[in-house]
């Protein structure tokens, strides 16, 4: 396929660009900022800007005629990193951009980076139980998580519009690259320190490979999924964890030793997905089966 990229240029935009390269497609990386390594044609956007969005899947002078796909990773990418007012316009009106640009075009599979924050990041409130899953509640608790609960609000919408649209969300734990996993020795000493969001990660390159899962996906309308590792950043075993920090959450399945309290069980029985890098493998250390959902 010919896949648009949008925020190609960031952590997981980037190693998502290199395995759909792999997988065989054509890929375009729309960006404000230029990539660190040129893996594919680049071209600057700015998603707040509707026209440029539009000229973008339709065609830019020297550029490409048309595409198959898009994956929309571009965002202010977390809480705190501007203003809230700033986070929720940007990040809301860039999706809705990007969701209105791929009806005019008749783009019809759109993938998109939601995120795990709207299920109640930071954790002040405990979850409604453990493992959370996809039928969990949604509980915004930040104008970034807000603008994700919007994002998909908005992509049902325009599923119900066009019944023949495939848009796939993407609920992404927080991304880690390799070389970040000595930092989670900081973290060992003191549980608090990553509770709000119940421990949880997701190797880059795990998170890039449910991205091609999905765009490869057949499908129609609207799809969610948690997309996490199945182990935590602790080495603490869960049990532990849940009796010092939400002693009342119900548990609703049994956990193994290091097991994520997010699931991604749907993730795994629909797409396919089973990630396969832990902070633990450069610890020395392998999870065990128990662990793997």
């Amino acid at each position: 396929m010919r896949i648009i990229v949008t925020g190609g240029s960031g952590k997981l935009g980037a190693e998502t660009i290199r395995q759909l390269i792999a997988a065989g497609h054509e890929v375009m990386n729309l960006d404000r900022a230029p990539p660190r390594e040129s893996r594919c044609r680049f071209t600057r956007i700015d998603f707040a800007d509707y026209g440029e969005v539009v000229e973008a899947m339709s065609h830019i002078d020297g550029g490409w005629t048309g595409v198959d796909a898009v994956v929309h990773l571009a965002a202010i990418p977390g809480a705190s990193h501007a203003a809230n007012a700033r986070t929720f316009a940007n990040n809301t009106l860039s999706t809705f951009n990007v969701f209105q640009a791929a009806k005019l075009m008749r783009v019809r599979n759109v993938v998109w980076a939601s995120s795990e924050t709207l299920l109640g990041v930071p954790f002040d409130t405990p979850p409604e139980y453990v493992p959370i899953d996809e039928a969990c509640s949604r509980r915004p608790e930040s104008a970034y998580a807000l603008s994700k609960l919007v994002d998909e609000v908005m992509a049902a919408e325009f599923c119900r519009w066009d019944p023949a649209l495939k848009l796939i969300g993407l609920r992404f734990s927080y991304v880690k690259t390799p070389e970040e996993y000595p930092a989670f020795a900081e973290l060992q000493d003191d549980l608090e320190k990553q509770y709000w969001n119940l421990w949880s990660y997701i190797d880059v390159r795990d998170g890039a490979d449910a991205v091609v899962r999905a765009v490869s996906r057949e499908s129609t309308g609207l799809e969610i999924y948690i997309i996490a590792s199945p182990d935590t950043v602790m080495e603490r075993p869960t049990r532990d964890l849940l009796a010092l920090r939400f002693p009342d959450v119900p548990i609703r399945s049994p956990l193994g030793d290091h097991q994520s309290l997010l699931s991604t069980q749907k993730a795994h029985d629909v797409l396919g997905w089973r990630p396969r890098y832990s902070w633990r493998d450069s610890q020395g250390v392998h999870l065990h089966t128990s662990d793997q959902l």
